[in-house]
């Protein structure tokens, strides 16, 4: 079945795009604003007076810029380019199977640059004047020009005769049309092809690799329905490849991690036919890969290397995950061997009849919100005792005296979604006053439970204390597990 011509809806993000970096190539561009209002097909190159071309700027590490002396024109030094055909589905898949047809340059040896990504560098309004040969009268071009970097070191060209009769590379200052000229100037193109993606191998403590599965969209995202590492590709706010992936990894997942390490730099092929080059970090967490908040794909969960071969996953991702597993080595002993701060919590016990004091939290809470706990605090530089009775004066207006607390359980927990270990204190101690709500922005009401009927919800951690002090039990461990 033959592909539809680029839609007039593609066209139009690709123009309006275009105009909201030139915004004074408005008025020049007005001819072909107004050829997407008309009825007719923009790319068809019987529309009159004017209709789309796609040509290419193909620019290699010498700074050289491609050009081609096209039969039509009478010989002059152009870049490779023409008119839609059909099977065109995008205008920068027209550009570059016009680069291939001419030159014989396929799309596997060109990348996109940072400058242009995937966007047309240049959009030019010229005159073509009549052709009775093929019956043509004279019309405009509305010229949509693309930009690549040339991968390999060098190549050879296969011309096709009947359209062109030689290839050049010409210095970017002897580029021939003046328009794309400036553009091409202005930009950084002296660098070569560089990273325009990026990814990120995050590895646990046990060795394991984070794992997302992609949606199943065959066409529209590269390894459709595979595992795969977490990355992208560049946006123009990106300032380098680690701020791509950084980016990337906040968008899809929520993380934010410390540290990001250069491990490679990987080669793919993009969804337009083009090399893909892809700087690879690596970083390192240990939280709960179900608990992140996924919004791209269908999952994320932790593999084993050894594993992986049973997953539906590309070649090249797997064998980047050995590669890195094998240089980073052994994963550390389950024990560990090195200090960890850990974060101290005070928590006021506080039973009255047998029903305890819970506080409902603000909604807006940064932590736990609209969710019951009790009266809790971060201890200071101050002793634990001392840090209950500033909490409960501070959050509830009860008095406290500090010599007469008592420790009666101790929670050592790590966050599920890999946050510092903490020790939270559950200290037992008389309390003068009512409670009020001194802290709405964190609280909003106070109220007694009984202990053997506890609101739900309720921090998991402040029932299992609940539950090991009426069992009579000290201490509690929880979230080791998925540490």
């Amino acid at each position: 079945m033959p592909q539809p011509p680029p839609s007039r809806s593609h066209i139009h993000a690709v123009v309006t795009a275009y105009l909201a970096r030139h915004p004074a190539e408005r008025h020049a561009l007005a001819p072909l604003l107004a050829a997407l209002d008309a009825p007719d097909d923009p790319t068809a190159r019987t529309t009159l007076p004017g209709h789309i071309t796609c040509s290419a700027a193909v620019v290699d590490r010498d700074g050289r810029v491609l050009h081609v002396r096209h039969n039509a024109t009478g010989g002059l030094l152009l870049a490779p380019g023409g008119h839609v055909e059909p099977g065109d589905v995008t205008l920068l898949g027209a550009a570059l199977r016009e680069v291939e047809e001419e030159t014989g340059i396929p799309a596997a040896q060109l990348c996109h640059t940072a400058a242009f990504l995937t966007e047309p560098a240049d959009i030019d309004v010229h005159d073509i004047d009549a052709n009775p040969a093929k019956g043509e009268p004279a019309h405009r071009h509305y010229d949509f020009r693309y930009v690549f970097h040339l991968v390999p070191e060098a190549v050879g060209t296969t011309l096709r005769a009947d359209e062109v009769s030689a290839a050049t590379w010409l210095p970017l200052t002897e580029a021939t049309c003046p328009s794309l000229r400036a553009k091409l100037l202005a930009a950084r193109l002296d660098t070569g092809p560089e990273p325009l993606n990026a990814s990120v191998l995050i590895r646990n403590d046990r060795g394991e690799y984070l794992l997302h599965l992609r949606d199943h969209y065959p066409g529209r995202i590269w390894e459709p329905g595979a595992w795969s590492v977490l990355g992208g590709g560049r946006e123009r706010q990106d300032t380098s490849p680690e701020a791509t992936a950084r980016r990337e990894l906040h968008e899809e997942t929520g993380l934010t991690l410390p540290h990001l390490q250069p491990f490679a730099v990987e080669e793919a092929i993009g969804l337009d036919g083009t090399t893909v080059l892809i700087q690879i970090f690596t970083g390192r967490w240990n939280g709960d890969a179900a608990a992140l908040p996924l919004t791209e794909g269908v999952m994320l969960a932790w593999f084993d290397p050894q594993m992986m071969p049973r997953l539906r996953m590309a070649p090249s991702t797997l064998a980047l995950v050995q590669r890195h597993a094998r240089q980073a080595g052994p994963p550390k002993p389950a024990s560990g061997t090195g200090a960890v701060p850990r974060v101290v919590g005070v928590h006021l016990y506080l039973e009255r009849e047998g029903k305890v004091l819970l506080g409902l939290r603000h909604p807006d809470s940064a932590y736990a919100g609209n969710v019951h706990h009790v009266l809790a605090g971060h201890c200071e530089r101050e002793s634990a005792a001392d840090c209950l009775a500033r909490e409960a004066w501070e959050e509830a207006g009860l008095v406290v005296d500090p010599a007469a607390a008592e420790l009666v359980h101790v929670v050592h927990l790590v966050d599920a979604t890999g946050g510092p270990p903490r020790m939270q204190l559950f200290l037992r101690a008389e309390a003068r006053g009512e409670p009020a709500v001194y802290e709405p922005d964190r609280c909003v009401s106070w109220g007694w439970w009984p202990v053997d009927a506890l609101p739900d919800p309720i921090v998991p951690y402040t029932r299992a204390a609940i539950e090991g002090i009426r069992a009579g039990r000290l201490f509690t461990e929880l979230g080791w597990g998925s540490a």
